[in-house]
């Protein structure tokens, strides 16, 4: 295994020095990029219907080519999971990563090509490597294994050449051989549906490897930390890996989790790097240790413009591009890529930390959301459950907020809504089933962290007391039309103000 260690590291490190000079003229090589996107692609249906044979400039794409979301586009995604060809990019795509859904979808499939699978999501993986190989030199980390836990895929049932899942899923079934030989678990027990099963099967197989490194979402890897000691009886996982020494995480905030790994992971060695890897591709990653931001990667075939989130909820908000950018400032990410996607809103807002070179943040979503744990429930999503609720107790909401609760050692992890009623049900506690079941019926992803109880338990509802929102809100100054409770929230600092709040209320 050290021949290999020595042999991997080396190739990966290559890299370096193409990134540095990706760094040192970052919008030449975005504008090469976008040129390259539309040659590629002019020949689609896409291509045709906005003639991108004649667009010669950034300046014409823009003026050309509309500002897209998810339902604007699924009726192109829906021909291509059928098995058409030549829609929105050259081919015939036949992978399609499994995300959360829209407020009329309860899940989104984006298209994953053979370009933004091998040139996006797979060179995004080789570069953490190389880029956390060449910052520690002295790595061992090829001499083991990896641990990743997967998603599920399964077969679309309009065409049984498309294959639908999560996004892990699809990387998993087409990884490169070099790297399906350095990770576990075994690729049937990756992919198992049942979760359940999948984190003790991944617990047994994983206790007797040499584990090196551990990556995918925090709150599900933390999961399954503490599952292997619970089966192996070991106080820390150093006891039963003594050589990991990379956590590799994204996908959730890793600081309500950070405490709770290093407990577990009492190392001084420990290297934890964050990537900023999404379905429509992979954008940024972490090359500094300790930083919170990332180093955005831009020849991965993603061209990238911004939407000031003070403007978007306006009819025709500014759109830029990577050199009109600011630093400091929040931006709603648009995105064209080579799977693809045209002028793409994904729906996360990233704030610019630095121009030289560019490194972002991830800031939030363009929408009010709860997205503690990857199930990205946002307030359509509430409204539409609490209204269904509401139908079968009879109940009627005055007002409203909700929050995660995070995972600690001794409690579980789950939602928490505050509720005010106009009119109360009679059985609090069935009304938090109800509005509980209901919302995994429209959130496939919050459905998934439900499923047997392992991630997230039932949802906590609190009746709260008549006036406690209004008088609220006074206290800060925000009565008027223009303000609203803030109905969702992915920490929990209006929850606990307001409980605060209720606790010395007359």
């Amino acid at each position: 295994m050290a021949i290999i260690n020595f042999v991997l590291s080396w190739y990966l490190k290559k890299r370096i020095s193409q990134i540095e000079r990706v760094i040192k003229k970052p919008h030449e090589v975005q504008n090469k990029l976008l040129t390259d996107l539309i040659k590629k692609a002019r020949s689609t249906e896409w291509g045709q219907k906005y003639e991108y044979g004649s667009i010669n400039s950034y300046d014409e794409y823009k003026n050309r080519v509309p500002v897209s979301d998810y339902d604007s586009v699924k009726p192109y995604i829906n021909r291509l999971i059928k098995g058409e060809k030549n829609i929105l990019w050259p081919g015939t795509i036949k992978w399609f990563a499994k995300s959360s859904g829209t407020t009329s979808d309860r899940s989104k499939f984006i298209p994953v090509s053979y370009e933004s699978l091998h040139y996006c999501h797979y060179q995004g993986g080789r570069d953490v490597l190389g880029i956390y190989c060449h910052n520690n030199p002295g790595t061992h980390i090829f001499k083991g294994k990896g641990l990743t836990i997967g998603g599920s895929q399964h077969v679309s049932e309009i065409n049984k050449k498309s294959y639908l899942g999560d996004l892990s899923a699809v990387l998993l079934q087409n990884v490169p051989l070099w790297a399906e030989m350095l990770r576990i678990p075994s690729l049937d027990v990756a992919l198992m549906g049942d979760w359940e099963k999948k984190l003790n099967k991944i617990a047994k197989e994983s206790i007797t490897q040499n584990v090196t490194n551990i990556s995918g979402v925090p709150s599900w890897n933390l999961i399954l930390l503490k599952k292997v000691l619970e089966i192996t009886g070991r106080s820390n996982i150093p006891e039963v890996w003594p050589n990991l020494e990379l956590l590799i995480h994204g996908g959730v905030s890793f600081i309500p989790y950070r405490e709770q790994y290093e407990r577990l992971i009492p190392s001084d060695t420990m290297y934890y790097l964050e990537t900023y890897n999404a379905s429509e591709g992979f954008f940024a990653l972490q090359d500094v240790k300790d930083s919170e931001d990332m180093l955005l990667m831009l020849d991965y075939g993603v061209f990238y413009e911004f939407i000031p989130m003070e403007e978007i909820e306006k009819e025709s908000p500014r759109i830029l591009s990577l050199d009109q950018g600011e630093k400091g400032k929040n931006y709603a990410l648009v995105i064209s890529t080579n799977g693809g996607l045209w002028r793409y809103i994904i729906g996360d807002t990233v704030m610019i930390t630095d121009t030289d070179p560019y490194r972002i943040k991830i800031s939030g979503r363009t929408c009010n959301y709860i997205n503690a744990f990857g199930e990205e429930v946002i307030v359509d999503n509430a409204d539409k459950a609490l209204s269904e609720a509401c139908k079968v107790a009879g109940a009627i909401i005055k007002e409203y907020t909700g929050a995660p609760v995070y995972l600690g050692d001794n409690s579980f992890a789950a939602h928490e809504y505050l509720i005010e009623f106009e009119k109360q049900p009679q059985d609090i506690e069935q009304f938090a089933k109800n509005f509980d079941h209901r919302l995994q019926d429209i959130n496939s992803d919050y459905e998934a962290k439900r499923s047997s109880d392992i991630m997230l338990k039932n949802l906590i509802v609190r009746n709260m007391p008549e006036g406690t929102f209004y008088k609220w809100m006074k206290k800060r100054g925000k009565i008027g039309g223009q303000n609203k409770v803030p109905r969702l929230y992915n920490t929990r600092k209006y929850v606990e103000d307001i409980l605060e709040f209720s606790k010395n209320m007359r």
